[in-house]
């Protein structure tokens, strides 16, 4: 039996857009979220914390563990398909860090992935990685009901 070439690519590009919708019958799906600790940073109580209020709150959560590279954060968030990546860093570095992780995103064609990222970070700081694209930072004292709703406001799945 032939086929036609065109139509069985067709075919394959419909399924892939419609992946996240086939077990949902109101044709949304949980919001995809990379939690990652970048850098060699060991402090990862926040990260947890977070990634756990973010499930708990109806989300999928992908948690990539300590030490992770900027290419194994970029690499996880396009394999899990996510909508978000939320990086959490103490040690200094976010602007290295999440410079490089904006930027890999940006070369994958991926910069629809929104990121976010919390950790001590200086107010001037702050406005150096929103200038770099970095969607939002919470500090010390943020809430988990603060970042469950702004995530729930800022992160689109229905575009992916």
């Amino acid at each position: 039996m032939a086929t036609d070439a065109g139509a069985e690519s067709s075919g394959r590009e419909e399924v892939a857009a419609d992946r996240h919708l086939a077990d949902d019958p109101t044709g949304s799906r949980p919001l995809r979220i990379v939690v990652a600790k970048p850098g060699l940073d060991g402090h990862d109580r926040g990260a947890k914390v977070v990634a756990r209020a973010l499930r708990d709150a109806g989300m999928e959560v992908i948690y990539t563990g300590l030490h992770q590279t900027p290419e194994q954060i970029v690499a996880t968030a396009l394999a899990e398909d996510a909508d978000a990546v939320g990086l959490s860093v103490l040690s200094g570095a976010h602007l290295t860090l999440f410079r490089r992780v904006v930027d890999q995103l940006a070369e994958a064609d991926a910069s629809d992935i929104v990121v976010f990222g919390g950790g001590i970070i200086p107010e001037a700081d702050r406005a150096v990685l929103a200038e770099m694209g970095v969607a939002h930072v919470f500090t010390p004292g943020a809430t988990m009901a603060d970042i469950v709703a702004w995530v729930r406001e800022n992160v689109s799945g229905a575009d992916r």
